[in-house]
């Protein structure tokens, strides 16, 4: 039986402080008991001496200094995993909200992870296919990467989120496939298209969703990722499922930790973030990956909206040192009407190169991927040209690539959320756009290819 203390002196919005306490960890979880029998959920923060800081899970109300006990459970924060976790759907801090019976843990895991040694690592080589062209033709998402998407406010990141998330699957036979969807700080409205967008296509069967609600806690919100990573392991590594991890939004995980560490009253950093953020979102990041000995893998796209479209900020600053590229959404894009609005010119798969080509994807793959985007700049500097000086100042060649930029936007990039393309699709997309250019421009391309593919009608 745990220890009981009746030493709670200072209750501070979700922050408790009780004296007098022994054999207490960091991180360890405990419950504070209520004069009327009620218990509120807690965590350990702090330790100094006999003295204990603790942060509620929810909020504080009722909560009487003199009538309150609180204890700890000698344990830190743990989620019953299962199989039988696909298709469901849970709060931030695992507890089931699909009105469906609780999970029967196969274990329980703590979610906090542990360590991926680097030495067992493999390198991210296999390809993952999205069903979005200006992904897997332009920007591949490899599996095991991490891969993060760049967005801003008002722009359609969960649109994309859900159709990644109902079309990606790795090519291959046999191969289980999961997806673990983790939203943080979003509206009921956003939840709710999720559950439902997920139900209609029957993208639910393979997926686990946890849900958290701007309206929750701050500290759920910080539980929320560790949540989905822990149930995301046990998939890949303990039942050999090869997991596509989505989190959405890293920028209102990275504002519930400033919230915590304010009420804290620790030092901020830049913007007002803790120092630590770098640290604490790489303990997120770095839990992705493939492990030697082990078949299945932890993929990851996080999603996070810039404040102000700004890159430097913080948060997209230090996601980018820690991921393999981004995807980046365009506002300009957007108000052209292209969905998804991914500015491919910006963005960047780092580990591109290491999941396409024969085998993979197609062998033409590498040499259609660099010839596009070289045609697309030249296209976009042709119209920036001609916006300047007129039509007339532009050669016949200056012309045709830049009707090429405006075709490889509105065919090529908007497919729009409900298309989803195989890469053979996007590669064929990919030959119709580049014929609309002379043969000697293809210059990217081997001649092989191009006898193969570009007077193919």
């Amino acid at each position: 039986m745990p220890k009981e203390y009746k030493t709670i002196r200072e209750v501070a919005g979700p922050l408790i402080l009780i004296e007098h306490v022994t054999g207490v960890a960091y991180n360890e979880l405990g419950e504070i008991e209520l004069a009327n029998g009620d218990r509120k959920r807690c965590r350990v923060l702090e330790i100094d001496g006999e003295n204990a800081l603790v942060q509620l899970f929810e909020d504080s109300t009722g909560i009487a200094l003199e009538d309150s006990k609180a204890r700890f459970l000698g344990r830190q924060m743990e989620l019953a995993v299962s199989e039988d976790m696909l298709g469901r759907v849970f709060d931030g801090l695992g507890r089931p909200i699909d009105g469906g019976p609780e999970i029967l843990p196969d274990k329980r895991m703590d979610v906090n992870g542990r360590p991926m040694n680097p030495a067992a690592r493999k390198y991210p080589q296999e390809f993952i296919q999205t069903g979005i062209s200006a992904i897997d033709g332009l920007n591949t998402l490899v599996r095991g990467q991490k891969l993060p998407i760049f967005s801003g406010s008002g722009l359609p990141h969960a649109r994309l989120a859900a159709q990644i998330a109902r079309q990606a699957k790795v090519l291959g036979k046999d191969e289980q496939f999961a997806v673990v969807f983790a939203a943080m700080g979003i509206t009921f409205e956003e939840s709710d298209y999720f559950v439902s967008s997920f139900k209609e296509t029957g993208a639910i069967d393979r997926t686990v969703l946890f849900m958290n609600l701007a309206s929750n806690p701050a500290i759920e919100r910080i539980a929320t990722p560790k949540m989905a990573l822990t149930a995301a392991e046990y998939l890949a590594f303990d039942k050999g499922m090869h997991v596509l991890v989505i989190l959405t939004d890293i920028t209102n995980y990275a504002d519930a930790l400033r919230e915590i560490s304010a009420a804290r009253k620790e030092v901020p950093g830049r913007r007002g973030y803790p120092g630590y953020m770098y640290t604490d979102l790489a303990t997120i990041y770095e839990r992705a990956g493939r492990l030697d000995g082990k078949k299945g893998s932890i993929t990851m796209i996080p999603i996070l909206s810039m404040p102000e479209d700004d890159k430097t900020h913080p948060i997209p600053d230090l996601t980018g040192y820690i991921t393999e590229g981004q995807i980046i959404l365009s506002r300009d894009l957007y108000r052209k009407g292209i969905e998804p609005p991914i500015d491919v010119l910006p963005s960047l798969s780092r580990l591109k190169d290491k999941g396409i080509g024969e085998g993979k994807t197609r062998a033409d793959h590498a040499g259609v991927m660099n010839q596009l985007f070289s045609a697309y700049a030249r296209g976009k500097s042709a119209k920036e040209l001609m916006s300047i000086l007129g039509e007339s100042a532009l050669t016949p060649i200056d012309l045709k690539y830049a009707a090429f930029s405006d075709a490889f936007e509105t065919q090529y990039v908007s497919q729009g959320y409900d298309t989803n393309r195989s890469i053979e699709e996007t590669l064929n997309v990919g030959w119709s756009l580049l014929r609309m250019l002379p043969r000697a421009e293809l210059k990217r391309i081997k001649d092989q290819f191009l006898d193969q593919y570009y007077d193919e009608k």
